[in-house]
């Protein structure tokens, strides 16, 4: 399934998030975490598709950041309200639904 973009992600987060905030991987992260949640959805049923499971190493290695940048990237998405994060346990696989406000 091809991964069409809201204009609002390009024209507005993108800016924000990488000029104003300084964070260029958190904007790569919140594609990655996006993209995941969107392909997930499209074969689930109802509100558990919203949300997508991965590891800090996982993104580090798929999205080429450092797991140093993915953990900065991620405590500023979850600051800016961009993703939710639910961790069971402390060795647990983190979930991470994937906020999108300007959709309402």
């Amino acid at each position: 399934m091809p991964l069409t973009l809201d204009p609002y992600v390009i024209e507005t987060l993108m800016p924000d998030l990488v000029g104003h905030d300084k964070q260029p991987s958190a904007f790569v992260v919140f594609l990655y975490l996006w993209a995941r949640a969107r392909h997930r959805a499209a074969g689930a049923h109802g509100p558990a598709g919203k949300w997508t499971t991965a590891s800090l190493q996982q993104m580090a290695v798929e999205t080429g950041l450092s797991k140093s940048a993915v953990q900065q990237a991620i405590r500023t998405l979850k600051r800016r309200r961009l993703v939710h994060g639910y961790q069971a346990s402390a060795t647990a696989v983190p979930a991470y639904l994937v906020h999108t406000p300007w959709r309402r």
